[in-house]
């Protein structure tokens, strides 16, 4: 049995002491909806879980660097896997080099104040912006599908994907944008508020089919004044590195990035 404690308790003390959350959203997700998808391998000072290929490996900081992390890493299966640095940490590039990991993706988190001010909205002439509803979800799902295709995490959501999203304490339909032309769901703008000073685009997707109306800006404005108007002192949002439309459209509406605000995901093998 997975000690979710234990893991709470070493993560949040890594959390504190590099400024990044070491475990992401879909690990939490599986170890308290799906435990028995988990595999899990546990030090004292540390812990590794494995969910499918995806491996999570973190060290109490203050027992970093006395061979944690290599022990804990040789008791996991050999074989293709993958693993996120959440943060682009040199401890941690060194260990996948000498475990024959090598970096294969960067995902940038960029920041925004809202101290500084937004655009204003302008929706298109016959598309309407509104909060989300129960009755929206299989639209939302086939949307969110389209959009994301070729992404590996998040185009995969079904219905129990999205049913354990919502159950999460953060969930709000209020700030789960929809935008529609007609009675056609063509984009979403899926928002979150952590905490009082601090909210995140979670998601922004378009309809393929709905693309080159602007429609993506749109709802991602209309994301930004939901936040603002929530209250949050800063919006952050997770964007891959090599998305250069992506990341011009946030750079536009005031985002930045900073070289420490990077993850690094490394594969060892190949699936």
């Amino acid at each position: 049995m997975t000690d979710l404690d234990a893991i709470a308790a070493i993560a949040g003390e890594a959390e504190a002491a590099d400024g990044a959350a070491p475990l992401d959203e879909a690990t939490w997700r599986a170890l308290k909806h799906r435990p028995d998808d988990v595999r899990s391998w546990s030090h004292d000072d540390g812990f590794a879980l494995l969910v499918g290929g995806e491996l999570s490996l973190v060290v109490r900081p203050s027992a970093r660097g006395r061979g944690i992390g290599a022990a804990l890493l040789a008791e996991v299966p050999a074989g293709p896997l993958t693993a996120w640095s959440h943060g682009d940490h040199p401890a941690a590039a060194a260990l996948a080099r000498r475990h024959g990991f090598e970096r294969v993706r960067a995902l940038w988190v960029l920041r925004r104040p809202t101290s500084t001010p937004l655009p204003d909205l302008a929706v298109p002439d016959g598309v309407t912006i509104r909060g989300y509803t129960p009755a929206d979800a299989d639209d939302l799902i086939r949307v969110n599908a389209a959009a994301f295709a070729h992404h590996p995490e998040q185009g995969a959501m079904d219905a129990a994907d999205l049913a354990e999203r919502m159950a999460e304490p953060w969930f709000d339909p209020a700030g789960l944008l929809l935008a529609h032309d007609g009675d056609r769901l063509v984009a979403f703008h899926w928002t979150k508020q952590h905490s009082p000073t601090l909210g995140e685009v979670y998601v922004v997707g378009v309809d393929p089919a709905a693309q080159g109306r602007g429609l993506g800006k749109v709802v991602t404005l209309a994301g930004l004044h939901h936040l603002t108007g929530l209250g949050v002192d800063e919006i952050h949002l997770y964007v891959e590195s090599d998305n250069d439309a992506a990341v011009a459209l946030y750079t536009k509406v005031g985002f930045t990035h900073a070289d420490a605000d990077t993850h690094v995901m490394y594969r060892r093998g190949t699936a």
